[in-house]
């Protein structure tokens, strides 16, 4: 879902490589504990319950440790330092519903997806409902989300606003500042779920995104490590009882995405 969508990203990241050096596989092993990072702020992927992390990305990513025979020890901090922070060695892997795009390839290494998604309108009319019904209109999207450019490319958005968090995006809908936002798929359905008498409208994807963890850039062995752990949790019925949970559905991506 996520995206900074600034061309030195990848230059930042590879500037901060150079101060620290991200835990190989070996040593991770060796500690016994695997740092995991996210946002803690994105319902129902990953959000506090009072003062306990939860939702599904960080559920699966405790069964993926627990594959990994590792004890996860979570952090939480804002969006755009999760990436950065990798680099930084302040943490092994960051999972917050970050897509794999090519400009962040360049930066970090991912891991085999955990679920397909993309960004869907939302909107108080019901008429809003494809890309081309965005002519001529106001989008709000999170700052540093794919969605941001995306909705850009779309012929004849009249302008594209960024708020800090996707609460904040809503809000400006629901205050009428902003005529539809873009936000992850599973993000609306739990929208209008949670809502359903706030007049709130689901629309079209717009995006169709894979959703992985990200290590730091080269760090393959953990990254396949992670990625063998979460074939494990697919193969043996706990990805689906979570995601059954979450969103009453299985999704992880079809064969071939």
């Amino acid at each position: 879902m996520k995206f900074l969508p600034i061309v030195t990203f990848a230059v930042a990241l590879c500037v901060a490589a150079s101060a620290a050096q991200a835990r190989p596989l070996e040593a991770v092993r060796q500690d016994g504990t695997l740092r995991i990072a996210t946002e803690g702020h994105y319902a129902p992927f990953n959000f506090f319950q009072g003062k306990q992390l939860t939702g599904f990305e960080v559920e699966i990513a405790e069964l993926v440790a627990q594959k990994m025979g590792l004890k996860p020890e979570w952090k939480t901090l804002s969006f755009d330092a999760l990436l950065t922070g990798l680099q930084q060695d302040r943490w092994d892997v960051a999972i917050a519903s970050h897509a794999i795009t090519a400009e962040r390839a360049k930066a970090v290494t991912f891991a085999a997806p955990h679920y397909c998604s993309g960004g869907t309108i939302v909107s108080m009319a019901p008429k809003l409902r494809r890309a081309s019904d965005l002519a001529g209109k106001v989008v709000a999207v999170q700052t540093g989300t794919t969605y941001a450019a995306e909705v850009q490319r779309l012929p004849g958005v009249r302008a594209v606003k960024n708020f800090p968090s996707d609460t904040d995006a809503r809000s400006a809908l629901v205050s009428k500042r902003v005529d539809a936002m873009v936000t992850d798929r599973f993000i609306a359905k739990e929208l209008l779920r949670k809502s359903p008498q706030a007049g709130f409208h689901m629309g079209e994807m717009v995006t169709v995104e894979r959703i992985a963890a990200a290590m730091a850039l080269g760090n393959t062995g953990l990254a396949d490590a992670w990625s063998q752990a979460l074939q494990a949790v697919m193969a043996d019925g706990s990805y689906a009882k979570v995601a059954q949970k979450y969103f009453q559905e299985d999704i992880r991506c079809p064969a071939g995405r």
